[in-house]
């Protein structure tokens, strides 16, 4: 199936101060991981490294064949990573957003109205500035923005977050129809009894450390490596 997420004692600073502090951790392609930990514990800095945004500084970092330490660049057309923020420009348009990210991920323009109507934004809302959306209107066009570049490894942090029920249900139905279209996922929210029925497996992270893991509710089960030794998930 092969491994999209290959972290073996990654450490990463903030200033000097180690967000992540050696993490091991492997993900296999088409898996959903749910990272748990308590605030401060690493998980926001996890999915940005992934994303490419904050340097490994130590340790081995692969992601989708690309070595993180040499080249964190290299990845990022086909990671998409949902954070705290929307990701749009607040004096674009909502369409002007989407079709930035299309162009950035070799997309077809066209594909912008589908990826609105998908989310269940009204097409009217597609010439509004960004700004003045609602916080619900702007997650969905920020979920608008993974669906039209088609990532292949989603990095969701609080994916859920600013939504409805109905929001919040559509987030599990992009996730799993991008994970049934080959893609990965890796989430961290604090809505863990959501999370964890989405995720095939769970991750916790303390200290910038995984110090445990444990199985998702639905789909297969991985082998994968945690403090350097394989595990394996009945």
């Amino acid at each position: 199936m092969g491994i999209a997420v290959d972290l073996r004692s990654a450490v990463c600073l903030l200033g000097r101060f180690p967000a992540l502090a050696g993490v091991d951790l492997r993900v296999s392609a088409g898996e959903i991981v749910l990272v748990k930990g308590a605030n401060g514990a690493g998980k926001t800095t996890l999915l940005r490294a992934l994303a490419g945004l904050v340097p490994v500084v130590k340790g081995e970092a692969v992601v989708l064949g690309h070595d993180l330490r040499r080249h964190r660049r290299r990845s990022t057309t086909h990671v998409g990573l949902l954070g705290h923020g929307p990701g749009l420009y607040d004096d674009l348009s909502v369409a002007e957003n989407l079709r930035f990210w299309a162009r950035a991920a070799g997309v077809d323009a066209a594909a912008v109205t589908p990826a609105m109507a998908r989310v269940a934004l009204d097409h009217r809302l597609g010439d509004q500035p960004a700004g003045r959306l609602s916080t619900g209107q702007r997650r969905r066009a920020a979920l608008a923005a993974l669906v039209v570049r088609r990532p292949r490894l989603w990095l969701l942090d609080e994916p859920h977050a600013g939504l409805d029920a109905a929001g919040r249900d559509l987030v599990d139905e992009l996730v799993r129809e991008a994970v049934a279209g080959g893609a990965t996922a890796v989430l961290a929210s604090h809505e863990v009894e959501r999370a964890t029925s989405l995720a095939d497996r769970s991750v916790v992270l303390a200290g910038g450390r995984i110090v445990a893991e444990g199985a998702g509710v639905t789909g297969p089960r991985q082998a994968v490596t945690v403090a350097g030794e394989p595990a394996h998930v009945a």
